[in-house]
């Protein structure tokens, strides 16, 4: 089973992107983020007629995120719980069937926080800890879960060419990190690095400054997994090679390999 996540950044512009990759990867579940359009806005049709399921949490110009899948997902939640007030279109979950077995997959979209001496980065703290609450909850049923998108968290140094670049960053921040930790403590499994511990590996490289061609990158992408999820961890792969393409999204897919059950 192959899962993955992209923040697509803008899935109007970047459709073609998007079915291309569909093709390439084949994944039975890929998590979008940064959609940058309303549900009705969606191109459905087109990723409908290449033979996909599609589930959407959209919002005008920014935010957004949605979950193309092989199958129909079940159990289909919009909206991050824990604040009623909170408008902004971060957090979609479903269940996805396989088999004889599912998967819970939710496509998540962490605010960026930045500037950090705006009412922002205290927003991204307690977006993170709805999540925190939301995941033990999630924890509990003890089944296959992967928490997969755009966390807007470099976790360590090594996770940036240039950390000093980082330091006054509210993605790099240590109460940031510090939240990160504390939801990965819950008893999940970050994805990528339980499968290596190599430096240098990107999925988000700034247009600006000649960031991509210097492999000036962060990694900011990631997947994770609780315990029955983990135990079926076969591999985990960035798909650095999008970045390259024409007009592409500043970030590139990340895609994670569980064994059958």
């Amino acid at each position: 089973m192959r899962i993955a996540t992209w923040n697509v950044n803008s899935v109007r512009q970047r459709l073609g992107h998007l079915l291309d990759f569909l093709k390439e990867a084949e994944p039975d579940a890929l998590c979008l983020q940064e959609l940058k359009c309303m549900d009705a806005d969606f191109p459905r049709r087109e990723i409908e007629e290449a033979g996909w399921q599609v589930e959407t949490h959209g919002q005008k110009t920014f935010n957004g995120v949605a979950i193309i899948s092989r199958s129909k997902l079940e159990d289909v939640r919009r909206g991050l719980p824990g604040d009623e007030s909170d408008e902004q279109a971060r957090y979609l979950e479903g269940v996805l069937p396989l088999g004889t077995g599912v998967v819970r997959l939710a496509s998540i979209y962490l605010p960026n926080g930045n500037p950090p001496n705006t009412e922002k980065y205290p927003y991204k703290l307690n977006w993170m800890r709805r999540l925190t609450a939301h995941a033990k909850e999630l924890l509990a049923h003890e089944e296959p879960l992967v928490l997969a998108g755009d966390y807007n968290v470099i976790p360590e140094p090594r996770d940036a060419r240039e950390p000093a670049a980082w330091v006054d960053d509210a993605l790099f921040l240590p109460p940031t990190r510090s939240a990160f930790r504390g939801l990965i403590n819950l008893g999940l499994t970050e994805a990528l690095r339980a499968t290596t511990d190599t430096p240098g590996l990107y999925t988000f490289w700034d247009y600006q400054a000649g960031a991509w061609q210097r492999n000036n990158g962060i990694r900011i992408d990631h997947l994770l997994l609780s315990p029955q999820a983990a135990d079926r961890l076969a591999g985990v792969s960035i798909a650095k090679h999008v970045r390259g393409w024409d007009k592409p999204s500043d970030h590139v897919p990340v895609l994670v390999e569980l064994r059958p059950q």
